[in-house]
């Protein structure tokens, strides 16, 4: 691993909606954040090897249990893999499902979703970085992955009709959007009925500060 978790952060492996509103108050401008997360992460593809807060590789995917499907995907998509926890415990996707990867970065659950899915199946991945965008595409050349695509864009303002998908499937994402209920309300709109998500992300354990909440690397790691 190349780093850690900030210690009032841990992984969650269930994400519940229940209990009231999720829009979290900001201590920074929203699009400066944006920003920063975007610069963040296109380190995270561009080096690697960089020792960032956050643990990032193929190392650290197979600390949290990925499935045997990983050891198809590139490693110039896994090196850059940043997840926090496996959204694959939630359980395995079906032979012909239309799957979302919101926030895909480099690709690595794209890549691993497309394996499951089978030719039959379709994966878009969508992320606002460009550098992880551009890893991922290459990363699905490599491994000649026709059942998915990259596409740059927001969780906030998909750009997808309504009912385009059996699965959202996301990994460290949703926790660096200030605007949840947006969120959720996004990945609603384009979730089929009966369709599901599998989320893994942080939760926060204690209570965060006015100063905390100004912090932008808080945000950003």
């Amino acid at each position: 691993m190349n780093g850690r978790r900030s210690q009032d952060r841990h992984r969650s492996r269930t994400l519940s909606t229940e209990g009231g509103g999720m829009a979290v108050e900001v201590g920074v401008d929203v699009e400066v954040l944006k920003c920063e997360i975007r610069k963040t992460y296109a380190a995270v593809s561009q080096e690697p090897e960089t020792d960032f807060i956050f643990p990032t590789g193929r190392a650290w995917a197979e600390d949290l249990n990925y499935p045997e499907e990983l050891a198809r995907v590139p490693d110039a998509a896994v090196e850059s893999f940043a997840g926090v926890a496996n959204p694959w415990e939630h359980g395995r996707l079906s032979p012909g499902e239309c799957v979302l990867d919101l926030g895909c970065g480099a690709g690595t659950d794209s890549l691993v979703a497309a394996v499951m899915v089978g030719p039959e199946g379709r994966v878009t991945g969508i992320d606002m970085t460009p550098e992880m965008l551009a890893k991922a595409r290459a990363a699905a050349e490599e491994m000649g992955a026709r059942n998915v695509e990259f596409v740059e864009g927001e969780a906030e303002r998909l750009p997808f009709a309504d009912e385009s998908f059996d699965v959202v499937v996301s990994n460290g994402v949703i926790d660096l959007i200030p605007d949840k209920e947006a969120v959720f309300a996004e990945l609603s709109r384009v979730l089929r009925p009966g369709g599901r998500m599998q989320i893994a992300d942080v939760t926060i354990q204690n209570p965060v500060s006015e100063e905390g909440r100004r912090n932008i690397d808080l945000w950003t790691g």
